[in-house]
């Protein structure tokens, strides 16, 4: 992200993630976490894979080490049954394995490897809503290809094949269906939405102005409340800003959310907010000069919170509970497996904005649902299809 420092995803031919020690990924119900942590006394450069529960009375770590030290590169994966996926590269190969708790050590399910044979990088996406699934995007020369690594039948499967490169990956509904990816085309970079039990059909969701770069952060899929980021305002320099899936509202960008000379980063949206899009609380790392903190944001009361970060915090790493507690996780020499619960200020109610339902999402239902692939059950819902975000005129970019 840019001034204002929203930083959107990376656009290299590796596409690297953040290094290791950086990384923390939570399951989307916020009962398991996992990293790669150094080994105790040893050797810097050695890292292994560790699992955190976070659903009990106390959070606690299992380690889950292999025969051998993992490579910086390696990324990990919780997924809902407390299984761990690893993703590993090994000779210009993806390959992927599931590791859990055997006793004393640890047992691995071999699933399969990816191969990219022209060269492109493949990234996991964030862990999917129905826990049970994860999936990778291979971006290539002129087309990305949408991967399902874990929870299929037969080892990796290819599910899409996308027009264009792509980055982010954020999803819109709770049963993994809908996945907003922001594609580079032409030139210019536009959030569109992924089918995946329609063979990864793909519909535009944002577009702000026709020359403008229009990515999707952060999506609440209870309330409909998306993070955006634009450089509609100015060309090269992008702003975070605020819309409802499928309201005939526009994208909002606030000016308590311009932060120059600060990289902001939304991690975490209140979940449970059932059409009450604008009371959602919105977590932001918020990094500069002399440090990073924790920012706390709702478009009603339109102020930025500051909250001090725990020492050791997984920075960019977190989650809220349906009743507005931030929980944060942290690792440190003293405890090495930690979780800070922050309850930032309530509501302002002297800036409350109309009613909420003046900003119910409306979205136009599927009017048939082919058969699902092989990674959807024939029992799933039909889900709703996201209608693209209203145009936001300029000269409204930093009224509200």
């Amino acid at each position: 992200m840019t001034v204002c420092a929203i930083e959107p995803a990376a656009e290299t031919e590796d596409d690297e993630d953040p290094p290791p020690h950086a990384d923390c990924v939570i399951t989307a119900d916020g009962a398991y976490a996992a990293r790669l942590a150094r080994a105790p006394g040893g050797d810097p450069a050695c890292w292994f894979p560790e699992r955190w529960t976070l659903d009990g009375p106390e959070p606690y770590a299992v380690p889950l080490p292999g025969n051998q030290p993992e490579e910086p590169g390696t990324r990990v994966q919780p997924l809902a049954d407390g299984r761990v996926l690893i993703h590993r590269r090994f000779q210009g190969r993806h390959v992927f394995s599931l590791l859990y708790p055997t006793g004393p050590g640890t047992g691995e399910l071999p699933l399969g490897a990816v191969e990219c044979p022209d060269g492109g990088g493949l990234r996991l996406l964030p862990p999917a809503p129905c826990g049970g699934r994860a999936y990778a995007l291979a971006v290539g020369r002129r087309t990305t290809a949408l991967w399902l690594v874990a929870g299929g039948a037969f080892g990796p499967e290819r599910v899409a094949e996308i027009d264009g490169r792509c980055t982010g990956g954020v999803w819109l509904d709770r049963t993994g269906r809908m996945l907003a990816l922001d594609r580079r085309a032409d030139g210019r970079t536009k959030a569109i939405v992924v089918d995946l039990a329609r063979g990864g059909e793909v519909s535009p969701l944002l577009q702000i102005a026709p020359d403008s770069d229009d990515r999707v952060l952060l999506a609440a899929p209870d309330s409909g409340l998306l993070l955006v980021s634009s450089d509609a305002a100015s060309p090269g320099v992008a702003r975070l800003g605020w819309g409802v899936l499928g309201s005939a509202l526009p994208v909002r960008f606030p000016e308590s959310l311009r932060l120059p000379e600060f990289r902001v980063t939304p991690f975490a949206i209140q979940p449970g907010q059932v059409l009450s899009p604008e009371s959602c609380a919105v977590a932001l790392h918020v990094d500069g000069p002399y440090g990073g903190w924790v920012g706390v944001w709702r478009p009603e009361d339109r102020r930025l919170h500051r909250l001090a970060a725990p020492d050791g915090w997984l920075a960019g790493a977190g989650l809220w509970t349906e009743d507005g507690v931030l929980r944060l996780p942290y690792a440190t020499a003293a405890e090495p497996c930690g979780v800070a619960l922050l309850t930032p200020p309530a509501q302002e109610a002297q800036h409350q904005a109309p009613p909420a339902a003046a900003f119910t999402p409306t979205l136009s239902v599927l009017s048939s649902t082919p058969a699902p692939p092989s990674c959807f059950t024939p029992t799933e819902p039909a889900v709703p299809r996201p209608v693209p975000l209203q145009q936001a005129p300029l000269d409204r970019l930093v009224t509200n």
